[in-house]
C-alpha cells in the first residue's frame, strides 16, 4: 500500500540516507556477523529511542556501541554498573569548594551524547531509576536545578541473559521506556572465521584508537535524519493495522501484559525509521512487522501457565503478526 509521495520531504534525503548506509557498512566491517542487529540499532537511533543489548559475554556488545559512537563522532561515556554504584555516580553532584565556599557541579557520565550503561541489571533499583529518569526527561535534576542533556543523548544498556545471582531485573514500567531490546547472538562459522582473520591482521577491539576507524557521519547529520524520518508518510490503513496489533496483544490469552500506548507510538516511529532506511517516504505493513520483535520482546509478559507450557515470546510475536489481517 503506497500513499502519495510527500512533496515537502527535503531534497537532501537521498544523500542523508547514503551517509547512514555507509555507517551501516562501516559497522558491519568491524562488528562482523551482526548485520540484522546493526540495522535494528540504526532504526532505534533514527527513532530517538534507547536500547537494551542482551547477549552472553564476548559477543561484541560494548565494541558495537563504541564503534557506533566513533563513526558518528559523538561524545561517548561508559559506566560499569555494579551493586555499589550510587545515583550520584551517574548523574553527578555539587561539591563544596572549601577555598571559595561555593558549590561546583561535577557532572556524571550521563552528560554525554552516547552513554553505555554496562550490565544495568547489576545495579540497585535506585540507581537504575536515576538513569531512567534521564532517559525519559532528557534532563537531570540536581539540588532542585534541572540540567538539560545533549540533544542526541542516546542510552544503550547491556545485560547478560545467563547470570541472575546478585542482579536487579528491571520492572515492566522501566523496561517500557526502552525502545528496543536487541539480542546479540553468536556469529555463524564464516563470520567468526573473519573475526579471527581480522585479529590476525592486527585488529584489537580494546584499542579502537589505533584501529584506524574513520568517521562516516556526525551528530548533526543524525539529528537531521531524525527530522526527516518524522516526515515519512503513514496511511490511515497502516495506522489501523498497527492499532489492531496493539489491541490484539492486550487481548491475547497467553499474555498478562500487552503493548502500552507508549509502545504504540514507538511502533509508529520505528516503522517510519525502517521505511526511511529502506529508501521509501511511506510505511508498508512489512515495516510494521520488521520492527515488531525488538519492540515487543521486553514489553509482552507471558502468563505463568503459558511459561509452563513452554511458549516462547518470539513465537508468540510471530503468531500475533499472523493473526491480524494485513491491509491491501
Amino acid at each position: 500500500m503506497r500513499p502519495y509521495s510527500n512533496p515537502y520531504l527535503p531534497l537532501l534525503m537521498p544523500e542523508l540516507r547514503a551517509e547512514l548506509n555507509r555507517l551501516s557498512e562501516a559497522l558491519n566491517r568491524v562488528v562482523v556477523g551482526q548485520s540484522q542487529l546493526v540495522q535494528q540499532l540504526l532504526v532505534a537511533m533514527l527513532a530517538g529511542g534507547h536500547v537494551i543489548l542482551e547477549g552472553v559475554p564476548g559477543t561484541g556488545k560494548t565494541l558495537l556501541v563504541k564503534v557506533m559512537a566513533q563513526l558518528i563522532q559523538a561524545e561517548f561515556r561508559r559506566v560499569q554498573l555494579t551493586p555499589d554504584v550510587l545515583p550520584a555516580d551517574i548523574t553527578g553532584t555539587n561539591i563544596l569548594d572549601l577555598n571559595s565556599r561555593n558549590f561546583t557541579l561535577k557532572k556524571g557520565p550521563v552528560f554525554t551524547e552516547v552513554l553505555l550503561a554496562d550490565e544495568i541489571n547489576r545495579t540497585p533499583p535506585k540507581t537504575q531509576a536515576a538513569l531512567l529518569e534521564a532517559m525519559a526527561e532528557q534532563q537531570v535534576t540536581l539540588d532542585g536545578e534541572s540540567l538539560p542533556l545533549p540533544e542526541l543523548f542516546w542510552a544503550i544498556a547491556t545485560q547478560n541473559p545467563l547470570e541472575f545471582e546478585g542482579t536487579y531485573p528491571l520492572p515492566e514500567a522501566q523496561l517500557d521506556r526502552f525502545l528496543f531490546k536487541l539480542t546479540v547472538e553468536y556469529p555463524d562459522r564464516q563470520h567468526e572465521k573473519q573475526m579471527l582473520l581480522n585479529s590476525q591482521k592486527g585488529f584489537q577491539s580494546r584499542r579502537l584508537d589505533i584501529a584506524q576507524i574513520e568517521p562516516v557521519a556526525n551528530v548533526k547529520l543524525v539529528l537531521q535524519a531524525r527530522q526527516e524520518v518524522k516526515s515519512v508518510q503513514v496511511a490511515e490503513p497502516i495506522v489501523d493495522y498497527l492499532l489492531a496489533l496493539v489491541q490484539r496483544s492486550r487481548q491475547h490469552p497467553d499474555l498478562t501484559l500487552g503493548a502500552s500506548p507508549r509502545c504504540a507510538v514507538a511502533w509508529l516511529q520505528t516503522s517510519q525509521a525502517a521505511a526511511w532506511l529502506a529508501g521509501r517516504d511511506y510505511v508498508t505493513p512489512d515495516d510494521v512487522k520488521a520492527v515488531a520483535p525488538p519492540l515487543l520482546r521486553h514489553r509482552l509478559i507471558l502468563k505463568p501457565e503459558s511459561l509452563l507450557d513452554g511458549i516462547q515470546i518470539e513465537t508468540l510475536i510471530n503468531n500475533l503478526l499472523n493473526q491480524v489481517p494485513v491491509p491491501r
